[in-house]
């Protein structure tokens, strides 16, 4: 997996195939052609909080291999721009919450300097947001501009069905059957977004392997229980 030095690393149930498209069919068809190298500049990918913004970006790294690098500004803002240096020998650079350096003079500098290094290049950059790019306050005006021509794509939320399915797919994904009355279940007994629902996920999934169990309602109770307790 793609990785600068730096402690990085992808999720492992972040790809393609565990990630639902119900309503961002366009989005998950751009971003897999993308990463099987297709040309472009890349897309600014914007939409509200536990969306699977990350998980698509990660997605792209893991099927474009050590074509793609990953960086989430969440986690390393305190690093400051110089993270940066370098990022363009690869030819997808995915960016992870980027709204959370607009506004800050070196930041939009240094982004600014990557842009003209990646598209001289001939590279592709892939960006998420929590807004779209021109509701984003940039205030560099040559930054702004290298924003907006970018591909956009708002990342679309997921329903309730479509929340059951997403979960029993990533499920399947870690070799467990969730039952439609057991997915119905969690989505009443816990917290709706599906970054909060993936992470009891991953608990029962470790549960049920230790204890040889099935995900019936009676054992995700039980779980659910001993979380909250």
């Amino acid at each position: 997996m793609s990785q600068l030095a730096l402690p990085l690393q992808l999720a492992d149930h972040a790809v393609f195939a565990s990630f639902l498209n119900d309503g961002n069919e366009i989005l998950v068809a751009t971003l897999s052609s993308l990463a099987a190298g297709q040309e472009g500049h890349g897309c600014w990918i914007w939409g509200s909080a536990a969306t699977g913004k990350t998980h698509l970006l990660q997605a792209v790294c893991e099927a474009a291999g050590d074509r793609a690098v990953y960086i989430p500004l969440s986690s390393l803002t305190d690093a400051g721009p110089d993270i940066l240096e370098g990022l363009a020998s690869r030819e997808l650079i995915c960016i992870d919450d980027v709204d959370l350096i607009v506004g800050q003079a070196q930041w939009e500098a240094a982004f600014f300097d990557l842009c003209n290094q990646i598209f001289d290049a001939g590279g592709q950059l892939l960006m998420t947001a929590n807004t779209a790019p021109r509701e984003c306050v940039v205030e560099l005006a040559d930054l702004r501009s290298r924003f907006l021509k970018l591909p956009v794509f708002q990342i679309q939320a997921l329903d309730e069905n479509a929340r059951v399915s997403a979960l029993q797919l990533r499920s399947r994904h870690r070799g467990l059957e969730l039952p439609d009355d057991t997915a119905r279940y969690l989505l009443k007994r816990s917290r709706r977004d599906m970054a909060s629902l993936y992470e009891i996920l991953d608990r029962l999934d470790k549960e049920a392997l230790r204890a040889k169990r099935r995900l019936t309602i009676p054992f995700v109770r039980d779980v659910l229980t001993a979380i909250l307790d």
